[in-house]
């Protein structure tokens, strides 16, 4: 007898190996229908000159979701993404300033902030693989302390950036605005780091840490250096919140730690480990920034936008992640 396969079980076959291949097509889906309803309420949002802003605004945002997501693939999570961001964009206006906040000065700063930036994350790294903590209470305890730090260093808010910083990063060359730039730097510096030994031991390591111990991992050392590169991707977005800001804040990131969790999930990312995309997670980011808009456009009485966002990110991970179940079941 021969048997025939159901054109609903194929579908459901195809659908797993698409959603395998590209994890954050769902978030990619719900960033389309928010653009059309952005488009929608407020037409003159899908102009060039809002695109650029709305990535200006988030990319930052995008580069903590990275951060997270690099950590995420090991099965850890880190609480500390803003307080890094938050110290990291303190130190550097202090520098900048103390410096003479010229071109020099302003790169020599830059340096410093990725080590201090890189110095949190092997912290981080440390308390958690060596010493073997609970991720989530130890990067919490270290998010306390690197936001005293930062107030330490800068009590008061409100330092400005040298121009020529904000300046370069609001600007444009050769008529593309600055922001563009960097974020192709970012999509070529992501893409070289997929094919990297780091990348795929973290998602082993995600996938079973016992399995990969016995197949020879150095499991601690990969896990400290995913809150590493952790740590430096968090640099990287406090150098974006200082080009847009145009300031020093030390609680400046407190409210984007959980934003960059939420983002890693609703781009198709296992908090359990083992399975995620960086794409997905940047994708996600700009989910974020156009529900904020969406709201505001909307005309949503401001006493009620934070409760609308919410709800609406709320409705999104539930979309994203049910489509994924989905696919994986």
């Amino acid at each position: 007898m021969t048997s025939v396969s159901s054109p609903t079980r194929q579908d459901n076959g195809s659908f797993r190996a698409l959603l395998g291949r590209f994890p954050f097509l769902p978030a990619l889906l719900i960033l389309v229908v928010l653009l059309i309803l952005n488009g929608i309420f407020e037409p003159n949002s899908l102009s060039f000159r809002s695109l650029t802003g709305l990535v200006r605004t988030y990319l930052a945002l995008m580069l903590l979701a990275v951060a997270q997501t690099y950590v995420v693939y090991a099965a850890d999570i880190d609480l500390s993404v803003g307080a890094i961001a938050s110290l990291v964009n303190v130190t550097i206006i202090v520098l900048m300033q103390h410096m003479g906040g010229g071109g020099l000065s302003v790169l020599a700063a830059l340096g410093i902030g990725v080590l201090v930036g890189l110095a949190c994350g092997l912290v981080n790294g440390f308390v958690v693989a060596a010493l073997r903590l609970q991720a989530i209470v130890a990067t919490f305890a270290t998010s306390i302390f690197f936001t005293g730090l930062a107030l330490v260093i800068l009590p008061v808010a409100g330092m400005p950036a040298p121009t020529v910083f904000w300046r370069t990063y609001g600007g444009t060359i050769f008529g593309i605005p600055f922001v563009f730039y960097a974020a192709a730097a970012l999509a070529i510096l992501l893409y070289l780091l997929a094919r990297t030994r780091l990348a795929t031991q973290l998602l082993a390591v995600g996938d079973g840490q016992q399995a990969a111990f016995q197949s020879g991992l150095p499991v601690t050392a990969i896990r400290i250096g995913g809150y590493a590169l952790c740590g430096v991707f968090a640099a990287l977005a406090a150098f974006c919140i200082t080009g847009d800001t145009a300031s020093g804040d030390p609680l400046v990131g407190a409210k984007m730690t959980l934003f960059s969790v939420a983002a890693v999930v609703l781009g198709g990312s296992a908090l359990s480990g083992g399975f995620g995309t960086v794409a997905g997670s940047v994708i996600a980011a700009l989910i974020i920034g156009l529900i904020n808009s969406l709201v505001f456009f909307a005309g949503t009485p401001s006493h009620w936008q934070n409760f609308v966002q919410g709800l609406a990110i709320l409705a999104a991970l539930m979309v994203g992640v049910l489509v994924s179940r989905r696919g994986r079941a």
